[in-house]
């Protein structure tokens, strides 16, 4: 197949397009946006009720670390990302969750003042970092026990 001419390696392969677009590519795209969307709803439709809102708040932090949790399994498992990339990709995701919230929590600001404080405008940078770092390192640690179980199931 090496000897193939560009247009006869297509029609063996049709799948193998070489003008495929970045998103099929990068699936880890598509996902981190999502999850990241999930985040921000969780955020934002849990802390809606105004009763309980000690229960809603524990419900937010199940379903956030459910969502953290099958994200990166999906990293893992389904796209066997390394442990580097995985952190990356899903500290991605709850960086885009950060800086969701942080609009939603600014443009809730503006519509009662109709003002933009200066502390919004450093929370649309703080935001996505501060939730982005530890997710990263979590995500790295786990990365890395996730990658030397079957090595060490292997081995006994």
């Amino acid at each position: 197949m090496a000897g193939l001419h560009h247009r006869e390696r297509r029609r063996i392969a049709p799948h193998r397009s070489i003008n495929m677009s970045a998103a099929h590519r990068r699936p880890w795209v598509w996902t981190a946006l999502l999850v990241g969307v999930v985040y921000v709803l969780v955020g934002r439709l849990f802390a809606a009720p105004t009763s309980h809102v000690h229960a809603w708040r524990l419900a937010a932090l199940l379903v956030s670390a459910v969502a953290y949790a099958a994200h990166m399994a999906y990293e893992h498992f389904r796209l066997r990302e390394s442990p580097r990339l995985m952190a990356f990709h899903v500290a991605v995701a709850v960086a885009i969750g950060g800086l969701g919230l942080a609009i939603v929590g600014m443009a809730h600001a503006i519509s009662n003042t109709s003002a933009v404080r200066p502390a919004w405008l450093l929370a649309l940078v703080l935001w996505p970092a501060v939730t982005a770092l530890p997710a990263f390192l979590v995500a790295l640690v786990v990365g890395v026990v996730l990658e030397r179980i079957p090595r060490l199931a292997g081995a006994s």
